[in-house]
C-alpha cells in the first residue's frame, strides 16, 4: 500500500472581472426622472380605480317608487282614433301631457306625462299616470296635470299608486 495521491489537475485562477450580462438580462439603474414618472403613473392608476370602485359602489341612490293612478278629464274630451283628448278649453290635456310631482316644502321632485287614454262615456276621458323615479320619505306630495292646479296625497297614498284627479 502506499501513501501516495494521484495527482490533481491545477485550479484555474478567478477571473480578473466579473462576467457582464447582455441582451435582455441586463438590468441598468433607473434614471430618477424615469423612476419618478414611473411612480407617477402607478400611484395615479390606484387612485383612479379607488375612485372607480367608490363611484361604482358608493352611497346608492335614494328609495323611489312610481307614482301611479288615473286622471279624468270629466267634460270636453274627445275621441281621436287611439284614444282620447281634451277639446276647446281642456286642448291641453291629452296623451304625453306634462305630469309634476312637488315634496312637502314645493320643490319639483320628479315629472312624467299622462299615459295611454280612454273615453268613458260622451265627452269624458281616462288616462293613466305612471310618474317614476319620486323620491320616497316626504311628509305628502302634490301632483299637477299641465298648469291646472295641484292634488295633494300622502305618501302611503302616493306609494300605493292612489292617485285621482280629475278636470271639469
Amino acid at each position: 500500500m502506499t501513501t501516495d495521491m494521484p495527482e490533481q489537475p491545477p485550479v484555474p485562477p478567478p477571473p480578473a472581472q466579473p462576467p457582464t450580462v447582455t441582451g435582455t438580462m441586463a438590468r441598468k439603474k433607473m434614471s430618477p426622472l424615469t423612476a419618478g414618472l414611473l411612480g407617477l403613473l402607478i400611484g395615479a392608476g390606484a387612485v383612479g380605480g379607488t375612485w372607480a370602485v367608490t363611484a361604482a359602489n358608493g352611497p346608492g341612490k335614494p328609495a323611489t317608487f312610481t307614482l301611479e293612478g288615473e286622471f279624468t278629464l270629466l267634460e270636453g274630451a274627445s275621441e281621436n282614433g287611439s284614444g282620447c283628448e281634451g277639446t276647446g278649453g281642456y286642448d291641453d290635456i291629452s296623451e304625453g301631457t306634462s305630469v309634476t310631482v312637488y315634496g312637502a316644502a314645493g320643490e319639483v321632485i320628479a315629472t312624467g306625462h299622462l299615459g295611454k287614454s280612454e273615453p268613458i262615456t260622451f265627452g269624458t276621458c281616462t288616462f293613466d299616470v305612471a310618474v317614476e323615479d319620486v323620491p320616497k320619505g316626504q311628509t305628502f306630495y302634490k301632483v299637477e296635470v299641465s298648469h291646472r292646479g295641484t292634488v295633494q296625497l300622502s305618501s302611503e297614498e302616493a306609494e300605493n299608486g292612489e292617485f285621482v284627479g280629475t278636470l271639469g
